[in-house]
């Protein structure tokens, strides 16, 4: 397995935005700095716990979706995060185990846990970048993702809870049409994103704390989430909340609680 740049040491003296969340799906890859801001936040927004544990939901039905509904085959996963099982190549080789799945972070703990990214069916292929989402060439230009992925084909572009790192002044719609740009026709574009469309008040705290640990954010409303799929197709039932996107099962949690918006969209 190579990677594109040489791991940079892991800084423990601030929280983190991903090992935070691995304290919010209950793992253990987190240091204290980070269980203290996480629970900072969760002393504000005690739905944290239940809005992650969607994400990852919506993340495992949409590639289910895609991969038996849409013929998808090929992954490109940015902003990968701390490994948590069963990770998207898990869950799309368990429906079509050629599957083939690129991830990409320009975190050095996720590349630590890499290996873990790389167990993967006889038939499939799991790679992994080191990258940034701020610049997609670089990302798009990476020699695993050409090895990995045949972008003459669909590819699935997954985006879970990532663009609300993204602030308006990095482009993040720029940033989305340039790495869709460059995927074929039936490709996919798979995004949720934090909102505080449901309570404003709470997701003010909620990004005073993050803005304050040194990792700025950009929590959006509806309108601007769905302007991500801007020229896509969306498949039905649209920019939902994150429980509310085909759910195995009838939903238990409030919208507030979760406050993630979810879609997925074809490219035509």
């Amino acid at each position: 397995m190579t990677h594109s740049h040489a791991a940079r040491e892991i800084d423990t003296s601030r929280p983190h935005s991903a090992r935070m969340y691995d304290y919010y799906l209950g793992g253990k890859d987190h240091f204290d700095v980070d269980k203290q801001a996480a629970e900072a936040v969760a002393s504000v927004y005690p739905g944290i716990f239940t809005c992650a544990r969607e994400n990852r939901a919506f993340m495992h039905r949409a590639t289910r979706v895609l991969a038996k509904e849409h013929g998808i085959r090929q992954w490109l996963d940015v902003g990968t995060g701390i490994p948590t099982e069963p990770n998207l190549h898990q869950v799309a080789q368990s429906v079509v185990p050629d599957a083939r799945v690129v991830y990409a972070d320009n975190d050095p703990l996720v590349l630590k846990y890499a290996e873990r990214l790389m167990r993967n069916t006889p038939q499939g292929r799991t790679a992994y970048i080191e990258a940034d989402v701020n610049d997609p060439g670089a990302l798009l230009n990476a020699p695993e993702l050409a090895e990995a992925l045949d972008t003459d084909r669909p590819v699935a572009l997954s985006l879970n809870a990532l663009m609300h790192f993204v602030t308006d002044a990095q482009d993040p719609y720029g940033i989305v049409s340039r790495l869709l740009a460059e995927l074929p026709s039936g490709s996919a574009l798979a995004l949720s994103h934090c909102t505080p469309d449901f309570d404003p008040d709470t997701w003010q705290k909620v990004t005073d704390i993050y803005t304050n640990a040194g990792t700025p954010v950009q929590f959006r409303s509806r309108t601007d989430v769905a302007r991500f799929f801007e020229g896509l197709d969306l498949l039905d039932p649209g920019v939902s909340v994150g429980h509310r996107w085909r759910p195995d099962k009838e939903p238990t949690a409030s919208d507030a609680e979760v406050s993630l918006w979810t879609g997925v969209g074809i490219k035509p």
